[in-house]
């Protein structure tokens, strides 16, 4: 299994204090923690899309551009871009142009978007919700697939045979379908033959019959859904000890849910975090003897090839977050990949 870590760059306020990192301090945070999980021999780093004051990632894709040059062997990719509200030609632009750089190390995973913020923004609307992004998903697959793209487009615009450039170096792009928990996400993406991006915010349970969906539609569709590739990613954090662990990242989860969420909630409970950071719950919080369990019980169910831990939630610091990404390196991949391989 590949490993990796992404982040939104939130800006939370500090539950007590009421102070939070500036935009260009997370930034380059962000940019040092890149630097760390490439270091550390992890595979992939994906950044997300937000247009509000309390992310710092709107343009995830010149931050990317900034950590290329900064590592050697990340995978580098948006977590997710909402492909809806985007441009599809100027996406794929960016990324070729972020491949070139980067000697072959751009990806992406596109989605709806559980943020809806970027749709009056850019001029569109949630009406068109899915509407929007079958029909740009469509379309940048096809401006992977041609160097030279005519499309007429009813949502999107019309290309009357124009060049598409630069080329990446890779010779197809990897896109990814990044999904919630909507059966025709699942089934989409399988019919198209794309690899697979979970967000994993609950128990792998709910999605074991929607992975099922996902490689039952791929087979329909005429593709090998034995070769398909399946990640899943969620919220993360470890520490020497569970107690040590779920003490220490308590009160930023919970600055996280009260401030950064779609529907910010009025109070999260200590209670309801210590239930999701049991076994067969979706937080992976705890010792890493305890996040590998879940990791191994997650693959057991959904047969995932790539884990991507959403790290630094809700203004953890950046020495906590560091030591994490060292753990889930040095011990929890490890562990899983040996787990794995005497199933």
């Amino acid at each position: 299994m590949d490993f990796g870590i992404f982040t939104f760059g939130e800006l939370s306020r500090n539950i007590t204090t009421g102070s939070a990192l500036s935009p260009q301090q997370r930034l380059k945070e962000v940019i040092e923690l890149a630097k760390l999980a490439d270091q550390a021999g992890l595979s992939f780093l994906g950044l997300g899309e937000h247009h509000r004051r309390d992310f710092a990632l709107s343009a995830p894709e010149i931050v990317l551009a900034a950590i290329a040059r900064e590592t050697t062997s990340l995978r580098l990719s948006t977590a997710v871009t909402v492909l809806s509200t985007q441009d599809p030609v100027r996406l794929f632009e960016q990324f070729a142009t972020l491949d070139l750089i980067s000697d072959g190390r751009a990806e992406i995973i596109a989605g709806r978007g559980a943020f809806v913020e970027s749709y009056p923004l850019f001029g569109h609307s949630t009406e068109d919700y899915d509407g929007l992004f079958d029909e740009k998903l469509r379309m940048l697959l096809e401006l992977r697939d041609n160097a030279t793209l005519t499309w007429n487009g009813e949502l999107t615009q019309s290309i009357p045979g124009m060049d598409i450039a630069p080329r990446p170096v890779q010779e197809r792009l990897p896109v990814w379908v990044g999904v919630g928990g909507t059966p025709a996400s699942f089934a989409r993406a399988g019919r198209l033959g794309l690899p697979l991006f979970i967000a994993l915010l609950s128990g792998p349970e709910r999605f074991r019959r929607l992975v099922e969906l996902y490689r039952h539609s791929a087979e329909e569709a005429g593709h090998d859904s034995a070769t398909l590739q399946v990640g899943v990613g969620g919220h993360f954090y470890a520490a020497p000890t569970s107690q040590q662990a779920r003490d220490t990242l308590y009160p930023h989860y919970r600055a996280y849910f009260e401030q950064n969420m779609p529907r910010p909630v009025d109070h999260f409970p200590r209670s309801t975090f210590d239930d999701w950071s049991e076994p067969g719950g979706g937080l992976l919080v705890g010792s890493p003897q305890q996040v590998t369990e879940k990791l191994l019980e997650i693959h057991q169910a959904l047969g995932n090839s790539r884990y991507m831990a959403q790290i630094g939630l809700g203004g953890l610091p950046f020495a906590e977050t560091a030591r994490s990404i060292e753990l889930l390196a040095t011990e929890i991949m490890p562990a899983v990949n040996r787990g794995i391989g005497a199933a």
